[in-house]
This record gives C-alpha cells, structure tokens and sequence, in this order.
C-alpha cells in the first residue's frame, strides 16, 4: 500500500494523476537539470545548470508553423509576371518595392533579414509545394501535413512516428506552446510541451515531493494501463521541468525579464522584435545554447487566414517572422551547438492567384516552403507553379511536401525516410 497521503493541498491523489493525464507538458518546477539520465524522485535541488553538449553530427530540427494558409505568392514574389500583376490589383508588390532574388522572384519587403540569410547561401526555397488531391479545408490540410498521410488518416505524426523509432524520450522533442501539436504525436512516449508562460503545479513547488511520489515509476499500476501511462507522463514532466526550468529561468533574469536575447530590433523594418515568435525561439536558442539533448523544436505563429484587407496585416505578420527568424539564425551562428540547426517553415496551404473583392486572397493549395540553416544549400529548389496553367483557380504543385520530409529526416534527424513516411520520394536537394 501507498504511504503517499490521499489528499494533498485540496486535491486527491487521483485528481493529481489527471493533473498530467493530457500529455507532458512543461509547468515551471525548480531543480536540477537531469537529461544525462533518468531522474529520481526527491532530487531537486539549486545547482546550477551544467550543460550536456548533443553528439557530434546530430542535427536539430526547428519546425515553424504558419496557422491560416499563408500568402506564398506574397511572401516569394513572382514581380515580373504579368499573370501575378494583373490578379491581385492593389495587392501586388510591383518590381521596385520587392527585394530581388534574380529576374523574376523577389522577398516580400518586410522580409529583409532573410534577403541577407539568403545572399549568405543560408535560405533555401522550396517552390511549389504540395500534395495531390489537396483539401481546401484549414483542419484536414494541416492534418496531411502533419501526419504526411495525403490519403489516408492517421494517428501519428510524422515527427512522432521518428521519436517512436528512436527512442521515446520527452527531451528528444519539444513544443513551446501549451500542448503537442499534430506532427509530434506517437504511440510509444511523448515530446514534451513547454509553455512559456509562468505555471506551477498546484499548490506551489512545495508540494514537488508529494506529486514526484504520485508519479513514480508504476505507481498507477493498481489503476490500470491508462493509470500507467499517465503517472509515467507525471514523471516526464517533472524531469523535463528539471532539465529545462532552470536554464530558462537563468535566461529571464538575465534578461531582466526580457526573453528578448538581443535587448531589441534586430535590424530596420524587421518587425516586432518582442513578437510571440520570437520570445519562443530565444527560449529555443538558450535551449540549444545549454547543449540539452533535444533533437526537433516546434514553434509556431498565427493569423495567416487573410480573406479580407491582407495587405497590412500580411506585411505585419512578415515582419515578425522576419525579425524571429533572422535573430535566432544570427544567435546560433556562433555556437557549435548552432552549427547543427536547421529551420523549416511550412503552412498548411497558400493563397489563390487572384484577389477577391474584399482586397484579401481566399483559401488556395501549393506555396513555397522555407529552409534555412549553415547545412543548407541556399537558392530555389523545386519549379515556380505556372500562375496561367491552374486548376479551378489553384496553383498546381511541382514538389510534393514528403520530398521535403525526406531530405529534413535523412539529412538532419539521420534516419531512413522508410521508416517514418507511409510513401518515400527522392528528397529535395537541400543538404
């Protein structure tokens, strides 16, 4: 019999359980880190975060996600098309407001510190991506993609299912947000979730002993497999709080609250620099920075879905992704750990070619994907979809979002796309 007390700060023992049973999610509990191994229960104590490099030749996956479908013809330019000028009106960016990338494709203007990742050989842009049959719909589009199940439904994803052939250790993968997206969900574990606000367990860090106890290692096996799963989940929990919490805190207070790494806006025109996005990837970099085992980031920024006045709010949201971007790449650049970072940036769909009475762009299929790092052979990939050659009004896809898949898992997570994809196609040559 359990000698833990069955009612705790107000909550029983199995409200403590349900406590965790959504998932590993990341709460701000003290202690020392502990990825080297698993950890005890009653270990936490004040020492200062040690850093554990990663193993040489792991690389590390940053996935950003662009929620609402977003306006890849107004993000990668087509200015010197005739068809692009004539659709979108008073939503087109005319030759001389676009940063040129060659004779025909320029950056969005807010888009200048990914000009200059791109004149480093550092941007790599994949036109034209997509997946046969493509839904329209916001929910099952990022599904597809998400799960990289086109035709079918699935209930892993794709990221997942690499964490369930590697290992399920909740360090190895890591959402900052308030819960797990699609593309991280497995069978055998869970990544982790790490919210960046301030959360405690209930009832404060003093009753840590009391929930360590609760989630030891099979103490739900009285209540059943699901019990099981989530006391383990408890026990990540409080492992990746330990791990993460302090190096996070160490960042804040040496930002003077400011999870802004760079104390401001990286360069003229760069956007928010205080953006949710950017908050989240400085969290990311002080991660990396720690040498903390963790192989894939998920981040995320939303407001795509722009049916009506784009114009400025597209440019906004441009501006943020700029100034995240650029000030995380710019951050890594002079870590080893750093060397190893690979950023992909994807939304569940684009935007049609011609812009709807409401000066806004509705739902549409293929759109350029984003990848940037130092392994990254910089420049276009992939054929621009033809904007005079459409089905019912959508662009047609020239590369298939799994070919992309394929490069990112071989080249970056070093595992054979077999083992992972439901279909494998020749990868993009981006590494």
């Amino acid at each position: 019999m359990s000698t833990t007390p069955d009612i705790v700060g107000g909550l029983t023992r199995r409200q403590f359980i349900a406590a965790v049973g959504a998932g590993t999610t990341a709460l701000a509990v003290s202690g020392a880190p502990a990825w080297a191994g698993e950890l005890a229960p009653h270990t936490a104590t004040a020492a200062r975060p040690t850093a554990i490099p990663a193993a040489n030749g792991d690389g590390i996956l940053i996935l950003v996600t662009l929620y609402g479908g977003n306006d890849g013809l107004n993000m990668v330019v087509p200015y010197a098309d005739s068809a692009y000028l004539a659709g979108r009106a008073e939503l087109a960016y005319q030759a001389d407001q676009v940063l040129k990338l060659d004779d025909m494709f320029g950056l969005h203007p807010s888009l200048g510190g990914l000009r200059g990742l791109w004149d480093k050989g550092r941007l790599g842009i994949v036109r034209g991506v997509g997946y046969p049959n493509p839904s329209r719909s916001h929910f099952r589009s990022m599904d597809i993609w998400q799960t990289a199940a086109p035709d079918s439904f699935v209930p892993t994803g794709w990221l997942g299912r690499w964490l369930d052939a590697t290992g399920p250790d909740p360090l190895r993968m890591v959402n900052i947000g308030s819960s797990l997206p699609r593309a991280m969900g497995a069978t055998k574990g869970s990544g982790a979730a790490l919210n960046p606000g301030k959360i405690g367990l209930p009832g404060g860090t003093a009753i840590e002993t009391v929930f360590s106890e609760l989630n030891r290692s099979g103490a739900g096996a009285e209540l059943g497999p699901l019990a099981t799963r989530i006391t383990t989940s408890g026990s990540d929990l409080l492992r990746v709080n330990r791990s993460f919490g302090p190096l996070l805190a160490a960042q804040t207070a040496a930002a003077g609250g400011s999870s802004n790494l760079e104390g401001g806006a990286v360069a003229a025109g760069a956007g928010e620099a205080n953006s949710g996005l950017r908050r989240d990837l400085d969290e990311v970099a002080v991660l990396i920075k720690a040498g903390v085992p963790t192989r894939v980031f998920g981040v995320s920024l939303g407001g795509f879905d722009t049916h009506a006045a784009e114009r400025d709010q597209h440019a906004r949201l441009m501006g943020v992704l700029d100034g995240a971007l650029t000030s995380f790449i710019n951050a890594m650049e002079a870590t080893p750990n750093g060397q190893k970072v690979t950023v992909m940036v994807y939304s569940e769909f684009g935007r049609r070619v011609a812009a709807n009475a409401s000066n806004g762009t509705d739902h549409g299929t293929a759109a350029p994907v984003l990848v940037l790092g130092p392994q990254v052979k910089g420049g276009f990939h992939g054929d621009p979809p033809l904007l005079t050659d459409l089905d019912q009004g959508d662009l047609k896809f020239s590369v298939d979002f799994r070919s992309v898949y394929s490069a990112v898992l071989s080249s970056v997570l070093g595992i054979d796309p077999a083992a992972v994809l439901t279909k494998v196609l020749a990868p993009v040559a981006l590494f």
